[in-house]
């Protein structure tokens, strides 16, 4: 009897502690925290100082994100991530729907890098290589994927670490990029 009552009492604090750490660290839609996105040191600064070759096409640097004027997500990604694989239909459906993003493959392969991209479909409008990983580590990037929500003067507004879902782009990211296009 007491056996029993002891588990039940685990359970019932670890439901509690889940329930907790759930209603702190999860937001609700449309409050404040849920368009907070996950923490981040570049939050409201400039975008740190980079140049990177293209992975496809043409890369992108620093002033390129200073002088475009309207927001641009910013996606840096590796093909050695499950959590990038995972949400890449996610990217697929955003840029189906005219979304632009930029990519960053970060600690890749060029050979894995474009492989993938050719397999699975590009999402993103311009992709650069970053085969060190220098710039990802001077955005604070700590895992992939990382994605970065630039206003049109190159400061940072949003960023998430971890993979988008459909909710986390309804909910989080369209809302930050409707209000930085006006």
């Amino acid at each position: 009897m007491f056996i029993v009552l002891g588990v039940l009492a685990v359970l019932l604090a670890a439901g509690i502690a889940v329930y907790a750490f759930w209603d702190e660290f999860v937001p609700r839609p449309n409050t404040p925290a849920a368009l907070r996105g996950s923490p981040t040191r570049l939050q409201d600064q400039r975008v740190p100082g980079f140049t990177l070759p293209g992975l496809v096409g043409p890369g992108f640097e620093t002033r390129d994100l200073l002088t475009r004027r309207k927001p641009i997500v910013v996606k840096f990604w590796g093909t050695w991530s499950p959590a990038c694989i995972l949400e890449y239909p996610v990217l697929m459906d955003l840029q189906a729907s005219r979304l632009e993003m930029w990519g960053v493959a970060f600690r890749d392969s060029r050979t894995n890098a474009l492989d993938y991209l050719e397999r699975n479909g590009n999402p993103y409008a311009r992709v650069a290589h970053d085969v060190a990983g220098r710039v990802a580590s001077d955005w604070g990037v700590t895992s992939a994927p990382s994605t970065f929500l630039v206003d049109g003067e190159g400061i940072v507004r949003w960023a998430r670490t971890g993979p988008l879902t459909a909710q986390i782009v309804a909910r989080e990211l369209l809302p930050m990029m409707e209000r930085y296009s006006n």
